[in-house]
């Protein structure tokens, strides 16, 4: 089983040797659309996945029309999280393992903090609601190697379900270190709430207003703009981190059902993300939810998401993209195991007296 950031999830079985394997840590994301937990121990260059679990509980939704979570929603993603909360007590992973997070949504919501509060009153788990910036730094941490080491400059896209985080990234002697990022305040469900996919008329018309949207809320810093020569010049590419990303590429690949090891680390063109933007749309909602490597959870959603990576192209082109099923909770797995172990202090002995 491969030693890295997101290697797919296998037996939990002691080493040859007979030792005790590693601690068990976790990470768990809950986002604007999905709620993923993941459960790993270090290994020699990075971790090896014990668990996993991802529903799709669509948190954020009319969250853009109201400003608030929405009570279906949350019993959606409360259901979810109580299966988390199983799985880690089944797994007697304390506290201090557990890296848990909310992003977009609960951020955002007005009653964002009722419903974090609900959570840990209910299952136990104490999400901790990160900035932005913070979900920008660890989706960077958890592709870090999918970059192309020979690239000079990198540019990562985070596609959320209600923002989306860019990160432009430029080769140093010491390594890739972000220059700038943004979080653009549109991801794929506040995109295709903002504009419904139509039951009838001009799918190419409507894409393209989808794809001109997101361009404009892409508003590049002034240190990101010095990385486009290196862009024009084909010394650069782009990572791109979703499920509407990752729908994609099985797209491209025709795989009769999802498949994490084919799809991870896949380089795309700029054409080939193109056509496969294109059969999504020729094949309309009813089609793309019969596709395995869609369903009808992202049947509505994924050409949203193939719109924000449209945009990002278009800003700066390049004619590769990696393809990542990884991300913030591999991210969240990696900074954990590098934190130094607290040490128990030992009791001293009292000394006879004399």
């Amino acid at each position: 089983m491969p030693e890295c950031p997101g290697a797919p999830a296998g037996r939990d079985v002691r080493s040859p040797s007979g030792r005790e394997p590693p601690p068990l840590h976790a990470a768990l994301d809950l986002g604007t659309n999905n709620c993923r937990l993941l459960l790993a121990r270090p290994a020699r260059d990075g971790f090896r996945v014990v668990d996993s679990f991802s529903r799709i509980v669509r948190l954020g939704e009319g969250l853009s029309r109201t400003g608030r979570l929405d009570t279906a929603a949350m019993d959606r993603a409360y259901d979810a999280l109580a299966i988390c909360a199983e799985r880690l007590a089944r797994r007697q992973i304390p506290a201090e393992r557990l890296s848990a997070v909310a992003t977009q949504a609960c951020r955002a919501a007005e009653n964002g903090p009722e419903f974090v509060a609900r959570v840990a009153a209910g299952t136990g788990l104490k999400l901790r609601v990160i900035d932005p910036a913070e979900e920008a730094r660890l989706s960077v941490t958890g592709c870090a190697t999918l970059f192309d080491p020979m690239a000079e400059a990198v540019v990562v896209i985070d596609v959320g379900g209600g923002s989306t985080e860019v990160s432009w990234l430029k080769r140093e002697p010491q390594g890739f270190t972000t220059v700038a990022w943004i979080s653009a305040p549109l991801g794929v469900v506040s995109l295709a709430e903002r504009l419904p996919e139509p039951d009838e008329g001009d799918a190419a018309a409507w894409y393209a207003a989808m794809v001109d949207e997101m361009a404009a809320a892409l508003t590049a810093p002034p240190e990101a703009a010095a990385l486009r020569p290196l862009f024009e010049r084909g010394a650069a590419h782009l990572v791109g981190t979703s499920g509407a990303i990752t729908s994609l590429a099985g797209i491209h690949l025709r795989l009769p059902r999802y498949n994490r090891d084919r799809v991870d680390g896949l380089w795309m063109t700029r054409a080939e993300c193109d056509a496969a933007t294109l059969k999504l749309r020729e094949m309309g909602r009813a089609g793309r939810a019969a596709d395995p490597c869609i369903g009808p959870d992202r049947a509505d959603l994924v050409l949203a998401g193939a719109a924000i990576l449209d945009a990002v192209q278009r800003g700066w082109p390049s004619e590769r993209v990696r393809v990542a099923d990884r991300g913030l909770r591999e991210g969240l797995l990696l900074e954990a195991m590098k934190r130094p172990r607290r040490t128990r202090r030992r009791r001293r002995r009292a000394q006879p007296s004399t």
